[in-house]
């Protein structure tokens, strides 16, 4: 992985939230390609429960202040940063205190899905892509975990499509079984549609459950990775019919290689 650049892009990531297989997969997969030789980037939101004193949060100026527009609405980007002292890895924030300051990640306390969690990751997404952008950082391979981060792929393939930065990058979507019960908000689709990309590319998500959210992130990814051994059997049978790369799932302890061989071999090729 000598110099390649890899944009790891997650809902969760250890040690900033609890360790479940997306936060855990989210931290190991980056480490690995840093003691590798590749260039590395990570992003998450900023979920109100990350305690930023512990983990020394601090704002990058340079990189906030610029407004996203999600349904007709100005909102304000904020990013901050901080490092994995025992990785020396980098992370950046994703922030904005209307979808991020609450003190939980997508859940109340009830464990009822937030309402606005679509448009949170509409949010999520442009702001990655836009801040890569004043990064000036074009990544070779663009690596999502987690399904907050799952709308990424149809923005880069439709809303940012003519965009250079991103012209030559692969994105590889990993899968996992943990998700979501019910549906985001049923306007999801006229929430994109706002953005301009056409509806016929958002059929998928007229009902839009875990499932149907990860269909349409697999349809707009180059390689797909099975990252659980327990994946709903919809989603199985629909990424056996796409052609494209697909790494079978492997447990952790032996990730690495498979990774690697599936990075090179499948994805860069």
């Amino acid at each position: 992985m000598n110099g390649k650049k890899i944009l790891f892009v997650s809902s969760e990531l250890v040690p900033y939230l609890p360790e479940n297989e997306v936060s855990l997969m989210s931290y190991e997969t980056p480490r690995m390609v840093n003691s590798n030789g590749g260039q590395i980037r990570i992003f998450m939101p900023k979920f109100g429960n990350i305690n930023e004193r512990r983990h020394q949060l601090h704002e990058v100026i340079r990189l906030s202040g610029m407004n996203l527009v999600i349904n007709d609405m100005d909102m304000p980007l904020i990013i901050k940063v901080a490092s994995i002292p025992r990785e020396r890895i980098q992370v950046y924030f994703i922030d904005n205190d209307e979808y991020f300051k609450r003190k939980a990640t997508f859940t109340d306390e009830e464990g009822k899905s937030f309402p606005d969690n679509d448009e949170r990751a509409i949010f999520f997404a442009k702001g990655v892509v836009e801040t890569v952008k004043k990064l000036n950082w074009s990544p070779d391979i663009i690596h999502v975990h987690g399904w907050m981060a799952s709308l990424l792929p149809l923005y880069l393939k439709k809303f940012y499509a003519d965009e250079p930065l991103f012209g030559e990058s692969k994105i590889v979507m990993s899968v996992y079984g943990e998700g979501f019960e019910g549906a985001l908000d049923a306007n999801l689709v006229d929430k994109i549609a706002f953005d301009g990309i056409d509806k016929e590319s958002l059929n998928g998500l007229k009902n839009p459950t875990y499932n149907n959210l990860l269909k349409v992130a697999v349809d707009n990814s180059d390689a797909i990775i099975l990252a659980a051994d327990d994946l709903p059997k919809e989603l199985e049978d629909h990424i056996s019919n796409l052609e494209k790369p697909v790494l079978p799932y492997v447990a952790l302890h032996e990730f690495e290689e498979a990774y690697m061989n599936f990075y090179n071999t499948e994805v860069l090729k």
